[in-house]
Parts: structure tokens; sequence; C-alpha cells
């Protein structure tokens, strides 16, 4: 058979031939609160930028000082030619933001996984997996080369049923998600950090939709649980709450150490821009000075939650700004989203293999720089395009 026989795919070819291809829309504008898609103006419910720092004056002026002092990369890996001062500088405030001795920066959240997980797990050792985990985390096992035991999701029962059965000797490290990026529900952390302790296991936090979100000062769902010296290494990405593009490892000083020269896709790999380090730096100082922008993240995701429930919308509960609404099948799904697209709504429609088959969903998900008359727009078109649909 030739080798690119696989590359037609007739269930994409479908539902572009039945206009409801929900992929790729033209971004014509800044990612904020309301943006310009393909000609017309869209109330952004679709987007990760949960303090809303992408268009931050502040921000953007590190942005550019970093690229007028610079320029606009550094052509190298951070072993060579690419460690600029700024990259330790970033490194540094974010380990004392985080609670912990030591950070190493990536040049992506997806490769931070990759290279965090395949550095410290070995051929004998076992990961335990929670099943809705990150794709990254995913692709971070199999790199590794370790074992990967999956537990269902948010099950403590069974993660200790799998802890169990494993060698007592062996190497054990529990990854989950902080804040689960489908459906918006953070991981039992005190319940995951009691059977770490029993088994001798080691705990991974993939923060990357917790930092900026939950806890006292946005510091993640460490700081939320009370949990920092808990948990041996948090990982997180700059994409999301802090505006830029690149991710981070945070843990003790010898377990960095570790990763930096023995992670592939840490060494092998050119370092982040100037201007995406200058930003995510600038978006995190202006965390530290502002808890009050996780607070109001929460209040207008609470009251967001509190519309949708009142217009009898059904929705998957969860406590962050990641509000799934149900649709339940593929096609509904995918009707759906294009209806509110073209009534001015974007969201994110979630299909298998992310969701069972029967369990489809929109994902609407918030910022801090939303007000309530916007927010109260989009019910408005969310309950007349669900109604209509139903």
């Amino acid at each position: 058979m030739d080798l690119f026989a696989k590359c037609t795919n007739t269930n994409v070819t479908k539902i572009r031939e039945a206009g409801i291809y929900p992929y790729f829309h033209k971004l014509e504008s800044r990612q904020d609160v309301e943006v310009i898609m393909e000609g017309k103006r869209r109330i952004m419910l679709g987007s990760n930028n949960y303090l809303g720092l992408t268009t931050n004056p502040r921000v953007i002026e590190a942005g550019i000082k970093a690229l007028e002092r610079y320029g606009s990369g550094c052509s190298g890996s951070r072993f060579l030619n690419g460690t600029l001062s700024m990259h330790l500088e970033l490194e540094e405030e974010l380990a004392a933001f985080l609670g912990k001795e030591a950070v190493m920066t990536f040049s992506t959240g997806f490769q931070s996984n990759l290279g965090i997980l395949s550095a410290i797990a070995g051929r004998e050792d076992y990961i335990l997996c929670d099943r809705e985990n990150h794709a990254s985390i995913y692709d971070g096992c199999r790199l590794s080369y370790a074992t990967m035991v999956r537990y269902r999701h948010n099950d403590m029962a069974d993660l200790e049923k799998k802890l169990a059965a494993l060698p007592p000797d062996a190497g054990k490290l529990i990854v989950t998600d902080g804040v689960f990026s489908m459906g918006g529900d953070i991981c039992d952390l005190p319940a995951i950090v009691a059977l770490k302790k029993k088994y001798n296991a080691r705990v991974m936090v993939d923060d990357a939709h917790g930092l900026g979100v939950l806890g006292e000062c946005g510091r993640g769902t460490a700081e939320y649980f009370g949990l920092t010296d808990e948990v041996d290494i948090i990982m997180g990405t700059f994409s999301k709450s802090l505006a830029s593009l690149g991710g981070y490892m945070a843990a003790d000083l010898r377990v960095v150490e570790h990763v930096r020269h023995a992670s592939r896709p840490f060494i092998f790999c050119a370092s982040i821009p100037p201007a995406n380090c200058a930003t995510a730096l600038e978006a995190l100082r202006i965390l530290k000075e502002t808890p009050e922008l996780p607070r109001r993240l929460a209040a207008l995701s609470a009251y967001m939650r509190k519309g949708l429930k009142e217009r009898g919308i059904a929705i998957r509960e969860s406590t962050t700004p990641i509000i799934p609404i149900y649709t339940y099948d593929t096609i509904n799904t995918l009707t759906t989203a294009k209806r509110l697209y073209d009534a001015g709504v974007y969201v994110n429609p979630v299909l298998p293999p992310a969701t069972p088959a029967t369990e489809c969903l929109l994902r609407t998900s918030y910022m801090a720089t939303l007000t309530e008359p916007l927010l109260d727009e989009a019910l408005e078109i969310l309950e007349k395009v669900l109604k209509e649909h139903e």
C-alpha cells in the first residue's frame, strides 16, 4: 500500500461539505474579549488567555523592547548560544513565585512535558497517568520508555489499586493535570499526595490551566490546596495566563539540573525567542502585583455559570473558567458551534477521542477582562441558538 494512502480523511471532507467544519478560522485582530474573525465581530469564549494579558500595554511594550535589544531570535539552544540573561531572570522570578528551588524553561508547553517525562522516567519505571491528561503527557510517557499505567479520571480508588499492583521498589511517578483542559475540573491533589506517601511515589502536576487561575495569588493547583511542598514537579505554560509562548518545570534544584542535562527535547531545541521571554516575564510581574486578577476571573466565571443554569443550559460542573456545555453527539456539536459562530460567539467544539461519543461538548472559557454586559450578550445568543436547536 502506498505510504500516502492514509492522507485522505473522508470525515473531514464530509464535515466541510456540510458547512460545519470548525477549525482554522482566520483571526484578523488581537486575541481579546472581542475579536474579528473572517470579517465579523465575535465574542471570544474559546481562548485560554485567562487573565486577558495578550493586549496589556505593559506586556506589549516589554516584547517590543526585547525585540529592539536582542533581535528576533537566539538561533540556538540554551545549551550553546541561546541563553539570554532574561531567560535566567524569568526562571528565577518564576521559581520564587511558585515556591520551588529552581525553574527551567522550554520553548513550548507541549515540549515541556516531553522533555520532563523523558528525562525523569526510564524503562524500569512506571508512570501513573490520569485518563484525561493532556496529549503531551501521553506522548511524554511514550518518549520516556517507562511503563504507562492509566487510571480512571480522578478516581483515587483506581489509582491506589494500580499503585498497589506495582513492584514496591520501582520508580513511580503520578502525573495529573491540575485543571483538566476539557472538563474544567480540578484534580484531587490531597488524595494523590496521600497515595504518593503511602506507595513511595513522586507527583507531577501539569498546571497549564492552573497558573493564574487557582490559588489565593494565582500560583496554581498546589497553592489552591496548600500542598506546594508536597508536589515534586510543577509543569506549566506561558501560552495561557502569561500571554506568551513557552513552558516550564519547577522542582528541587537537583531535579532541574538533571533534566537540563538529560532532556533531548530541551537540549536539541532553540530557546524561547526574546520577545516571548520578555512578555512572559512582564505578565508574571503583573500577576504578582495584581492578585485580584484571578479573583475577578473566578467571579466572572461564576457569573456565567449562574447565567447558563438559569437559562436551563446543561453544563458540566466545574469551579474554574472552563465551562463545558453538553451537546452530546458530533453532528449536533458541530452544527451548534457553527450557528453560534455565525451569531457572533466563538466556542470550541470537543469531539471524540477527547470525549466519549455521546458526551460531546462545547468548551467555553473566560477571561478576567470580560465584562458582565458582554457576558449577558453572549448568554442571550447561547440561549437562542441552543434552544432553537433542541
